[in-house]
């Protein structure tokens, strides 16, 4: 059989195509894989590893001054480098933070709960550094690469729905899978008695029926008699195994959900599973990408000192990069900074945190309304457009999200959530589809105002400020979730009904936050029209082929 033949280019380049963006699409795969378990840390350290709300907060806020430090100075790193690789350096670059996200995943989920409190602190900040500093390394250059795969707007808005498949296969997977693996419902075993004084010897894995904790692991957990004070020693009436009757779920006397505890050690694991899941799909994407424009003629950052407040100062110049970070940023205070406050909500209102994740998908799943159209949308209304009409239906979405608080039947609350998740989602569908093009456009529009790209740079400083929402919101929240009377000592058992309430509120505040900067970013601050976008197009066309040296014209032969 004949082996196919490569179409070329202009430029002998093989002809973008769909290969171009599966391959695009795995490198988001590879960096979610890892960016996945941000929701995780937080409920890890509180759960799990018991550090109270106000500790965890300011330790959160700790490692953020690393991410100050890291993305710019490694976007501008990149910006600089001028040696030869022989892969290219963004591709270099891209194969040494997947290497470290190997192992750098689990080194933030070390399970450890009965370590002395200032070595739990050591613990996370160590851990979190080595984690981040090898997701930056990767993800600053795969983001900046999309421009060096194609100048085309129509194939960048393609390989960011693609990337945003990808993106949303690394999310999907970990966000079902990982809450069924690491939450444990409980169950008793014993015959008709009192209960709470004989709970922490018969506590028992509904899956495997093993024992999951004895007396001596409530050093790290609550001490249940003590919490429930005048509720300790109630009658509870269970099954009977020896008779053949089933193990009964143990129901909080608080709350009235079924209580669930957290395996901290099968999140380690995960972690390191997920690691090398991650590295599988970066070698795809390294092999698969070809890269189109010569990345050392690609104008970037052409100073020799990074100077962090003046690059500050030019990114905040320019309005497209500014409004795509406030949306992105308000995306990630909505499906970030409520991970912890939902999975804590799941565990104590509903009971249900095992299937957190999974409802959490719905969020994710109208994407796919809108893969098939992107293009189109894009095409004939523009991506801020396109992108503002969805973040009016989140706001919709958000506001919905407002009444579940106040049903009293849990499960038809449950039911109403759900349906505002919808619709917050097919609201973020359109945006998340296109966020990657928006910001290819931004560094375009560096280019076509202040007459340089610096790719490195305001990917890294959009990386900065994305993951500032990652980190300081979830500070934030931890915070107010202490206010709202959430105590870390008596883990997801013994938070009383009022808190478990409390956390609705927190939850459908947070998405509320959300759709509006996402509005504000998008409408408001972003000033990229199709019209403008298609002009600033045209004229940075029209640049470089003039800047093209032109070859010297052909003398005919002379005649004899």
């Amino acid at each position: 059989m004949a082996k196919k033949e490569i179409v070329l280019d202009e430029n002998g380049k093989r002809k973008f195509g769909i290969r171009d963006n599966v391959a695009y699409m795995l490198g988001d795969v590879g960096c979610n894989m890892s960016f996945s378990l941000k929701g995780t840390v937080q409920t890890f350290w509180l759960v799990f590893m018991a550090l109270e709300t106000g500790l965890l907060s300011a330790l959160l806020l700790a490692v953020q001054v690393w991410d100050a430090i890291n993305d710019p100075l490694i976007g501008s790193l990149i910006d600089n480098d001028r040696r030869a690789y022989k892969h290219g350096k963004f591709k270099s670059y891209i194969f040494l933070g997947a290497c470290g996200l190997l192992v750098g995943g689990a080194a933030v989920f070390l399970p450890f709960p009965n370590a002395d409190l200032w070595l739990k602190c050591v613990l996370f900040i160590l851990g979190y550094i080595i984690w981040d500093a090898f997701y930056t390394i990767a993800n600053v250059p795969y983001g900046s690469m999309m421009n060096l795969i194609t100048e085309d707007n129509a194939e960048r808005a393609s390989l960011s729905t693609w990337r945003s498949i990808g993106g949303m296969i690394g999310n999907v997977l970990p966000m079902v899978l990982l809450p069924a693996i690491i939450w444990n419902k409980v169950t008793w075993t014993g015959s008709t008695s009192s209960f709470w004084d004989k709970i922490a010897p018969t506590l028992v894995d509904e899956k495997t029926g093993q024992l999951i904790l004895q007396p001596e692991d409530f050093t790290h957990y609550p001490n249940i008699p003590s919490i429930f004070g005048d509720k300790a020693g109630l009658p509870y009436s269970v099954g009977d195994p020896s008779k053949g009757i089933p193990p009964d779920p143990v129901y909080n006397p608080l709350t009235g959900a079924q209580i669930e505890i957290l395996n901290g050690k099968n999140v380690f694991w995960a972690a390191l599973i997920m690691g090398v899941i991650g590295f599988i799909a970066f070698m795809f994407m390294l092999k698969m990408t070809t890269i189109r424009v010569d990345e050392n003629k690609v104008k970037t950052n052409e100073t020799t000192k990074f100077n962090f407040f003046k690059s500050i100062g030019n990114f905040m110049k320019n309005r497209p990069a500014v409004g795509a970070t406030v949306a992105a940023m308000g995306m990630f205070l909505g499906m970030q900074s409520a991970s912890t406050a939902n999975t804590i909500m799941f565990a104590t209102y509903f009971g249900k945190a095992s299937l957190s994740g999974l409802v959490m998908v719905i969020g994710f799943v109208p994407m796919f309304v809108f893969m098939p159209f992107v293009k189109k949308l894009v095409t004939k209304y523009g991506k801020k457009e396109a992108s503002a009409v969805g973040a009016v239906a989140s706001m919709a979405g958000s506001a919905l999200m407002f009444v579940f608080p106040l049903i009293p039947n849990k499960t038809v609350g449950l039911v109403i959530y759900i349906v505002a998740l919808v619709i917050f989602g097919l609201g973020m569908g359109t945006y998340n589809c296109v966020s990657w093009a928006l910001m290819a456009d931004a560094i375009d529009y560096n280019e076509w105002k202040f007459g340089s790209r610096e790719e490195g740079t305001i990917y890294s400083l959009h990386s900065f400020f994305r993951k500032l929402a990652q980190g300081v919101g979830p500070s934030i929240v931890l915070i107010v979730m202490g206010w709202l009377g959430y105590e870390a000592r008596k883990g997801t058992i013994g938070q009383s009904a009022q808190t478990a309430h409390n956390m609705c509120w927190l939850v459908a505040g947070l998405y509320a936050l959300s759709a509006v900067l996402m509005l504000v970013g998008i409408a408001v601050i972003y000033n990229l029209s199709k019209k403008t976008t298609d002009q600033m197009q045209s004229e940075l066309a029209a640049r470089h082929a003039d800047a093209q040296p032109t070859e010297a014209p052909v003398e005919a032969p002379a005649e004899a």
